[in-house]
């Protein structure tokens, strides 16, 4: 009799803890109750998720993507009103503020990994990019192999950063990083001439040229080191929220909607300074569109 007392109290503090876990994460529910869905965004992954001003909110194509799950959501819940919070990411912050609930869509440029798979979850791939190299024109930097012994900027936390490292152990290119916070931060250690060089997504570094002082002097490399695929971010083990987060994006795919999205980003001019990325549409990213999959890299 004296032990049956504490193992029911440990088996009924167990069930407690068991539930609170489940309801902590169930994203609709918490949704609901507060009537908030926390979305997650960046500063400067122009034309993704950008801010215009430090008291401005997000726009992009990523965050206008995100919107319309807002809007499933609102439906689904049967809510009036949804309000939308703002959180800016970093790519060393992203994915512990996603799982610990902070934010519950990841809605800018994180790439789709099999290793980042088994912390987190994705909707379809909204995006292909490829990972290379933007330059000065008068540098003479023509391909990869001429890093050698430069100083190469990347951001921290990126996917970049290990496949530059993979490429200076396969192609014995001793290269030194130099890493930037952010997107836009590591842009400045090229256009300040304290890199000779910026690793990073084309689409990406298109952005940044576009909206550089002088974008005339900057080109990107042709060599790719390799193609990643964008995804909204999610948690992990919550399969009510992501049915819903991935029916609303095959369904932006299915009726044609996202190449709207992608003109109004990638085909037009687009704040703050009106240019046009002329970033026509790859094979790549028609094949998601027209198979709509989560793989990883």
């Amino acid at each position: 009799m004296n032990f049956r007392l504490p193992l029911a109290i440990a088996l009924g503090a167990a069930l407690l803890v068991s539930n609170a876990a489940a309801q902590d994460s169930d994203t609709l529910s918490k949704i609901k109750a507060s009537g908030t869905i926390q979305i997650g965004s960046r500063d400067s992954s122009i034309p993704f998720s950008y801010r215009l001003d430090a008291n401005g909110e997000p726009i992009g194509f990523s965050n206008d993507i995100c919107l319309k799950i807002v809007d499933a959501v609102k439906a689904r819940l049967g809510l009036p009103k949804l309000n939308v919070q703002y959180t800016t990411l970093t790519s060393t912050n992203r994915i512990p503020l996603m799982q610990n609930g902070t934010v519950d869509l990841d809605c800018a440029t994180t790439t789709n990994s099999v290793a980042r798979q088994q912390q987190v979850a994705f909707a379809p791939s909204h995006f292909v990019t490829n990972i290379t190299v933007a330059v000065k024109k008068n540098s003479g930097i023509t391909s990869l192999s001429d890093l050698g012994g430069k100083p190469v900027a990347t951001v921290t936390g990126s996917t970049s950063i290990q496949l530059l490292r993979s490429f200076r152990r396969s192609e014995n290119v001793d290269v030194q990083e130099i890493s930037g916070k952010d997107t836009a931060d590591a842009f400045l250690l090229l256009a300040s001439d304290r890199a000779v060089a910026y690793v990073l997504d084309d689409v990406q570094l298109a952005g940044m040229v576009a909206s550089a002082t002088n974008p005339g002097d900057y080109k990107l490399l042709k060599e790719s080191l390799r193609q990643e695929p964008y995804g909204i971010m999610l948690r992990k083990d919550d399969p009510q929220f992501k049915a819903l987060v991935d029916e609303t994006v095959t369904g932006l795919m299915k009726s044609g909607a996202i190449e709207q999205l992608y003109t109004k980003w990638f085909l037009s001019p687009i704040p703050p300074k009106n240019a046009n990325l002329n970033f026509p549409m790859s094979d790549a990213v028609r094949e998601i569109y027209k198979n709509p999959n989560n793989k990883g890299v």
